[in-house]
């Protein structure tokens, strides 16, 4: 039988487990950042030239594991990758899977479930069209249920052709490959795609189609996602960072250095509507 003491000792282990347990799950973003000295970025395969993962050397590149190693970097943390997808990121954050999210549209719904910071850059939306369709002039023209339109499910372009194209015939697929696929083999007319997104494909794959930047011109500010709290300071901190770094112009070297090494898109190719 027990002793009384290994009684009360096992009780007063299995209570500190507790209290601790209970601790950590109290704590916010960046108390478990501080503690653990690690930041936890989401990134995505296959998602050029936000994340890119060499097939070879099985390295990250792009403008998230870029922005992330300066964050860190200010942080004074390293930096754990964690592989997702747009669709999934919000649930990741919520799970607490990962601290910060590159690359994602602040929409009325996912500010119920994640926090964002300050806006990190502007994005214009595209629409890529199979060959002989268009050109595209005005978004009205795709608002037709004779229009067939893909996107990736989950991700801006999902968000804004649901609110843009009412009317029209709009598939959601797993990834944004599968909707330019869609595209290339004429199962569809058009992808609305981001044009960092879009400028690469067509870089990549010329024979999809073509590019258009229908009127009126439509932008989506990228932001950064982050967990939900009541504390600020994560968020705080992240914008600190961010404002220095658009100060320093880093934000914009960026975006070009890997549209160029990762994609081949040459500065000057953005249509003059762009603005970051």
């Amino acid at each position: 039988m027990a002793s009384k003491f290994s009684i009360l000792k096992s009780v007063a282990v299995a209570a500190s487990l507790c209290m601790g347990t209970v601790a950590m799950a109290q704590e916010t973003p960046m108390q478990r950042v501080e503690r653990t000295k690690t930041l936890r970025v989401g990134v995505i395969s296959g998602a050029t030239p936000y994340f890119h993962k060499d097939l070879v050397t099985q390295k990250w590149g792009g403008f998230g594991p870029d922005f992330a190693d300066s964050l860190a970097h200010k942080l004074g943390t390293k930096i754990e990758l964690v592989e997702t997808t747009w669709g999934n990121s919000v649930m990741d954050l919520q799970a607490n899977k990962i601290d910060v999210m590159f690359g994602m549209g602040p929409t009325p719904a996912r500010r119920e479930m994640v926090d964002f910071s300050d806006m990190l850059f502007n994005n214009t939306l595209t629409a890529v069209c199979k060959k002989g369709f268009g050109p595209v002039k005005t978004w009205e023209q795709l608002n037709d249920p004779k229009v067939k339109i893909v996107v990736d499910v989950g991700s801006n372009q999902d968000q804004y052709a649901t609110k843009m194209l009412p009317k029209a015939t709009i598939s959601r697929l797993d990834s944004s490959g599968a909707a330019s696929m869609a595209v290339q083999t004429g199962r569809a007319d058009c992808q609305i795609l981001m044009v960092l997104l879009a400028q690469p494909l067509l870089a990549k794959r010329p024979d999809i189609g073509a590019m258009f930047v229908p009127e009126p011109v439509t932008t989506s500010p990228t932001h950064i996602g982050l967990p939900k709290s009541a504390n600020k300071d994560f968020e705080n901190a992240v914008n600190a960072w961010l404002k220095e770094a658009r100060g320093k112009g880093e934000v914009q070297s960026v975006i070009v250095k890997n549209m160029e090494k990762l994609a081949g898109v040459k500065p000057e190719s953005f249509p003059k509507q762009v603005k970051f």
